[in-house]
């Protein structure tokens, strides 16, 4: 899907420590046979096959050394290679050609360090007013009642609520089923289990984690909420993670249903860690093809 630069410069604008409006500055010199490389290259990353992608990248930066997403893309898929000097001159040569799109690399690579690093915890964080609370949905059942799996994220959310009382909280997801999204029917769930609806702020367009944290990340802006504790399940949590501090999300906690939590303890196996990184990708909005 082609994403606009519209969007990218909404994500670039979301990150609290860098000034990123320009994040994608000058459009590469596209050509068919690069962007036929860029695209084989996104589908071996997609596929599991980094070494083939790399390849990919390489050979099209062979023929447009500035393509400033390109560099991006050997970066990030560099450092989950652990091919430091490829990441170390990927970096160099992006910073020289867009300084911000470096910046905003950098940021992905920091929050993928710290989803890899995040443990599942079934206790509440203590946080203020200013800082949201924001549960992922899962795919409801065909008449649009929740699954178990929901409900566990639910009560891990309420949990956090009732430990919080006035912390805004965002559900966030869509996919409707017999005409109730995730998240209408996540809110009504919370109220009828006390929490004031006027607490409960509902993002229902979302398909996907990497949706959930750009829609709701625009959302807690709205609400006036500067950080979020982060509500899934624990072999989910890492990737929402990655995905919300990429968003422009300063996540300060991560909270997760009991269910599979110690399975979830150790780190992340290499293959969950592609996903961390794929989802990252796309969640700063670089072209998945174009």
């Amino acid at each position: 899907m082609k994403i606009s630069r519209h969007w990218k410069i909404l994500v670039a604008s979301s990150f609290a420590a860098f000034t990123l409006t320009g994040l994608v500055g000058a459009p590469a010199q596209a050509s068919p046979e690069t962007d036929a490389l860029y695209n084989s290259a996104q589908r071996h990353f997609t596929d599991g096959n980094e070494g083939a992608g790399l390849a990919d990248l390489r050979a099209l930066l062979g023929n447009d050394p500035g393509d400033a997403e390109a560099l991006s893309l050997q970066a990030i898929w560099s450092h989950y290679a652990n091919d430091l000097p490829a990441l170390a001159d990927a970096m160099a040569r992006l910073q020289a050609t867009d300084p911000a799109m470096a910046a905003g690399t950098g940021h992905v690579l920091d929050a993928i360090g710290a989803a890899v690093a995040t443990l599942p915890n079934p206790l509440p964080a203590l946080i203020g007013p200013q800082t949201g609370i924001v549960v992922l949905g899962y795919g409801l059942l065909p008449d649009g009642g929740l699954r178990p799996e929901l409900v566990n994220r639910l009560t891990a959310a309420w949990i956090q609520a009732v430990a919080s009382p006035f912390s805004p909280i965002v559900v966030t997801g869509g996919n409707p089923q017999n005409g109730i999204t995730e998240a209408d029917a996540m809110r009504d769930w919370l109220v009828g289990r006390g929490i004031p609806a006027s607490r409960v702020h509902v993002e229902n367009r979302a398909g996907s984690t990497v949706q959930n944290a750009l829609l709701a990340s625009r959302l807690l802006r709205d609400v006036g909420a500067t950080s979020a504790v982060v509500v899934t399940s624990p072999n989910h949590i890492r990737r929402a993670v990655a995905d919300f501090i990429v968003a422009g999300t300063q996540v300060v906690g991560a909270t997760t249903s009991l269910e599979q939590l110690v399975s979830q303890l150790p780190p992340p196996s290499r293959n969950a860690q592609r996903g961390i990184y794929l989802d990252a990708t796309r969640t700063f909005q670089l072209d998945t093809s174009r």
